[in-house]
């Protein structure tokens, strides 16, 4: 029997598109021999659909094709089930959920507000938790925490936007300590959205500026020197992990642009026929794999990417991209992405992992920490307010006379 499987993406972030094209990917490389592949659209405004034209591209184009091929869903659990309910109408049964695969980046989705709803009703779901997803999307908390757990991070700086606003000459002058260039960055975005290089006061106002309008805190990173961006993928949750292949990222500008990353020329045609523009996503980025590294420090991004994964309680596919000085062979970790663009297959292909086998991998996980999630306990069967009276209150949960 299939396990039916729910493919969430798109959302209210500033990557809804990118979900869009990491998702496409990834469906049209699912076994269709195990698995009922069940596209699950959060479109912008936050309603759900579903519907089979939803693994078309094509469709996206025109939110009026969008809704006259799919169906208004909301997700819940109802008799021990996970359905997919129509909103109009007769508000029937659209389908049956045994699992979901969250396919979503940035704000409101990869950041733990999807996994939580998922697992306050009850449903399996591939990759991390509330805490891991919270944790990795935050990039002041990841540093604070890769901080406590003495793995490098290159010299930073973090402020809240009302600080910034309240007295920006002491932030400044906090951020002009690390010395020029920096790179700005909003916490709690994605593919390099809202990011910029400064290289002097002037632009430095401006990047900061433009990085408050996407994020209320900021974190502001010393420019390493020499720069090598390298990336590396691990797969497994905490009991178990393995690494990919590691790329260098050959970025056209100071840094990978979402525009490096994302914007592409390429051609293609939907299955409803129109031709139109889309991107490779990921895949398309100018990359050299394996990356020029000697076997010392690839040990150590391999080490230090396990450790990463291990402390952020992490699972699934992650990505984890590390900064590296070709001077001096440092190596500082930049960032881990719980839900990578591409869901990084790239760099498992020349491990001999196809797409196919990463997918599998990933959703054999899902299972696996499901029973992990429910085998503990969570609640008891004893009601504390079994007495409880408006007039009499909670008897006994402070010692009554002679108790």
């Amino acid at each position: 029997m299939k396990i039916k499987l729910g493919v969430i993406f798109g959302g209210e972030s500033v990557e809804h598109e990118v979900s869009i094209i990491s998702a496409i990917q990834a469906m049209n490389k699912m076994d269709t021999e195990k698995y009922e592949i069940i596209p699950i659209y959060i479109a912008k405004n936050r309603q759900w659909y579903t519907g089979e034209s939803l693994k078309d591209i094509e469709v996206y184009q025109d939110l009026n094709l969008l809704k006259r091929y799919s169906k208004n869903v909301v997700l819940y659990e109802m008799d021990g089930k996970f359905v997919l309910q129509n909103k109009k109408g007769f508000k029937k049964i659209v389908k049956e959920l045994d699992m979901v695969f969250p396919i979503v980046h940035g704000t409101n989705v990869e950041d733990g507000s999807l996994q939580g709803y998922l697992q306050s009703i009850g449903i399996p779901f591939v990759g991390g938790d509330v805490y891991a997803s919270v944790v990795g999307q935050d990039k002041i908390y990841m540093k604070q925490i890769f901080t406590c757990e003495n793995l490098p991070v290159a010299p930073y700086v973090w402020f809240y936007d009302t600080e910034y606003q309240d007295d920006s000459d002491a932030i400044i002058e906090k951020i002009e300590k690390l010395g020029y260039p920096v790179i700005v960055k909003p916490a709690t975005l994605g593919s390099s959205v809202g990011i910029s290089v400064a290289n002097d006061p002037e632009s430095l106002k401006e990047t900061i500026d433009n990085a408050i309008t996407y994020d209320n805190r900021i974190v502001v990173e010393k420019v390493i020197e020499n720069l090598m961006e390298v990336n590396i993928s691990v797969l497994g949750n905490y009991e178990n992990c393995q690494v990919s292949a590691i790329e260098q990222v050959i970025p056209k500008s100071a840094f990978l642009t979402y525009e490096d990353k994302y914007i592409g020329s390429s051609k293609a045609k939907g299955t409803l026929g129109a031709k139109f523009k889309t991107s490779k996503g990921m895949v398309s980025a100018n990359r050299v794999i394996p990356a020029p590294l000697g076997e010392s420090l690839k040990a150590e991004i391999e080490d230090i990417a396990i450790r990463a994964f291990r402390v952020l309680k992490s699972a699934g596919v992650v990505r984890i991209d590390f900064l590296v000085d070709t001077k001096t062979n440092k190596v500082y970790i930049n960032e881990v992405n719980n839900i990578p663009g591409s869901l990084s297959f790239y760099l498992w292909e020349p491990t001999g992992k196809d797409y196919s086998e990463l997918l599998d991998d990933m959703i054999n996980i899902g299972i696996k920490d499901y029973k992990h999630r429910v085998a503990k306990t969570h609640s008891f069967e004893t009601n504390i307010l079994r007495g409880f009276t408006e007039l009499g209150g909670l008897k006994g949960i402070k010692g009554s006379k002679g108790k």
